[in-house]
Parts: structure tokens; sequence; C-alpha cells
């Protein structure tokens, strides 16, 4: 029987790792578990936490191809990380040069939401609850 128990975590291919690898872990806050570079495949592979959970793989490969488009391409639409204040963490985040959307309110839940994006341009969401 196939019982998923969570998800385990996201992969993301950068374009440029050292750039990325500031993003994800200077500007949001993600720890870093550990790092490998796979020189077979000409690769880093960054594995990172939220606390003590990890969430996110980001992957360097050599010419990755770009994004069909923002943000209804077939694939990951975003990535959406849980705050308790949006308007908080936007303000964090604008402070360190990151342009962030307007604060939205889910016409379904009725919680605030919010845009930005990665280097690379792959949208991230940050979700009150």
């Amino acid at each position: 029987m196939f019982a998923p128990l969570g998800i385990h975590h996201i992969a993301i291919i950068c374009s440029d790792y050292q750039r990325s690898r500031t993003f994800y872990t200077e500007v949001l806050g993600l720890r870093i578990i550990r790092e490998v570079y796979r020189e077979a495949r000409d690769s880093y592979k960054l594995d990172l936490a939220i606390g003590d959970q990890y969430v996110i793989e980001l992957f360097s490969f050599p010419e990755p191809p770009p994004r069909p488009s923002r943000p209804e391409a077939c694939g990951l639409r975003h990535l959406a990380f849980a705050v308790s204040d949006v308007a908080g963490a936007k303000a964090a985040l604008e402070a360190k040069g990151v342009a962030v959307e307007p604060v939205r309110v889910d016409e379904f839940t009725g919680r605030k939401f919010t845009f930005f994006a990665d280097p690379d341009g792959l949208p991230l969401e940050l979700y009150e609850g």
C-alpha cells in the first residue's frame, strides 16, 4: 500500500551555484546540512534545512535549460514557505534587497500571502499559517 508520510525534500537546479547558495542560506536563512561537489558531474549538491527539517536539495549542473515560463509552466509552480507573519517576513526580505510583491489575502482560507523569486526566477511564496 502506498501511504506517503510527508514530503522528504524539494530539488532545485540553479544556474549560478554561489549566487543561489548565498540566497538560500544567507537571505532565506536555511541551514546547511551537507555540501558535496560531484566531480564526475561537475555539479554541487547542497542539502538545506529549516530548523531540524531537511527540505531542499540545491543542485548545480553545467548549462541547465531555462524554465519555460513563469509561473504557469508545466512542473513545479512555486515553493511556499510557512511564516507566522507575512508582513514581517516581507519586510525582512526587502531589507536584504529582495523584491517582494504586495501582500494579498487567499480568498478561500483568509490567510495572507505574497510572492518573491530566487536568483533564477523560481517563484517562492510566503504563506501565513
